[in-house]
């Protein structure tokens, strides 16, 4: 486990202690926890709340959480050593590996049926995917809309199947934009998962085990809980919408029954793992200067650096009220990975599944 000993002092973090206080307090989050860096030397540590309410057993640092969105960090670092390796480039369509995703169809503007769609007007690239510019979907994030509609019909997030078998699905369901126009949150990082799989010959999970979670002694991470006694309850907020009103609600099926406690078909490379602090922090610091690094400096330079294309960006997104993208901003997580948390407003920090990595180089 990744020393949590705190090595640099001078800073004060009463003021961030007591304001995560209040938000346990006011019932918008069971439990926080919290590692600082300043370079690659911790400088502050802190667990607040509970790992369960009702038991009640408080939070310490080497409780279990479902990360969500944070796996979509390890399965991009999982791609880009592939890229490293010389195994693709950034520009080469997917199709080259995933058959599957060859000739897109995108929904057209007034489209009220799947059937309206025109030819994509260039394909779904590895960089595309990387920067959710990709044209794919959620189902999550946009209830009531005809890609939503579609994407939980036919089941495109479903435990039970394989990834492989999760591009059979997507390959009959139109995109919502024409590749590299627009941005949305998608499952473009379970692609990526895929994609991995197909250049690796490995299931995700051994690819990641061995390339990742193994080298950087990441012992508590992975897609079954490596131990129930430590895996922290789960407690939905009151609206998914407006993450700030008040309210929890324990749901120990979510995101559907047994989850994470035994293995499953689908290793969802954009939300299925587990994890602590500790393996996390070692995960970031694994990305930072001054130390052994997962991937080269230049690769880690690429990463910091956004490659949206020209006028399209993810605040400016998520402002969108068309019926195909989110509804309004807020209302989604810009990412769980946050490279500048300074230029992301208070709501949408905290998100749907208050699981976060910030990291600023401000």
């Amino acid at each position: 486990m990744e020393d949590m000993k705190v090595t640099a002092t001078g800073y004060d973090f009463r003021p961030a202690h007591a304001a995560m206080q209040r938000y346990v307090d006011g019932n918008l989050l069971s439990g926080f926890s919290s590692a600082v860096l300043v370079g690659r030397d911790l400088v502050d540590v802190k667990c607040i709340g509970w790992a369960d309410k009702e038991a009640p057993i408080p939070l310490r640092v080497d409780h279990i959480f479902r990360v969500f969105s944070n796996t979509k960090l390890i399965t991009s670092c999982a791609a880009l050593l592939l890229f490293e390796e010389g195994h693709f480039q950034l520009d080469d369509p997917i199709e080259q590996f995933i058959p599957q995703l060859a000739n897109r169809l995108v929904l057209r503007p007034d489209a009220t049926s799947l059937d309206q769609t025109e030819p994509a007007v260039r394909p779904i690239t590895i960089r595309h995917l990387m920067s959710h510019s990709s044209g794919l979907s959620y189902g999550l994030l946009d209830p009531g809309t005809l890609i939503f509609n579609a994407y939980n019909e036919r089941k495109v997030i479903n435990p039970a199947t394989t990834l492989a078998e999760m591009m059979d699905v997507l390959a009959d369901l139109p995109l919502v934009y024409h590749p590299g126009t627009s941005w949305e949150y998608s499952v473009a990082t379970d692609v990526l998962a895929r994609l991995v799989e197909v250049i690796s010959g490995q299931r995700f999970d051994a690819f990641i085990q061995s390339e990742i979670l193994g080298p950087l002694g990441m012992v508590d991470t992975g897609f079954v809980v490596s131990d129930r006694n430590r895996l922290v309850a789960y407690y939905a907020g009151a609206d998914p919408i407006d993450p700030m009103k008040p309210g929890l609600t324990r749901a120990d099926d979510a995101p559907y029954p047994g989850a994470y406690l035994r293995p499953v078909p689908r290793q969802n490379g954009g939300g299925g793992l587990v994890s602590t602090l500790p393996d996390m922090l070692a995960l970031i610091r694994s990305l930072l200067p001054g130390g052994p690094t997962l991937l080269k400096p230049d690769t880690i330079e690429l990463m910091m650096t956004s490659q949206l294309p020209e006028g399209v960006d993810t605040l400016c997104c998520l402002r969108r009220t068309s019926r195909q993208g989110v509804r309004a901003r807020g209302s989604a997580d810009p990412g769980a990975f946050c490279l500048r948390p300074s230029g992301c407003e208070r709501r949408a920090l905290l998100g749907r599944t208050r699981r976060h990595s910030m990291v600023d180089f401000a």
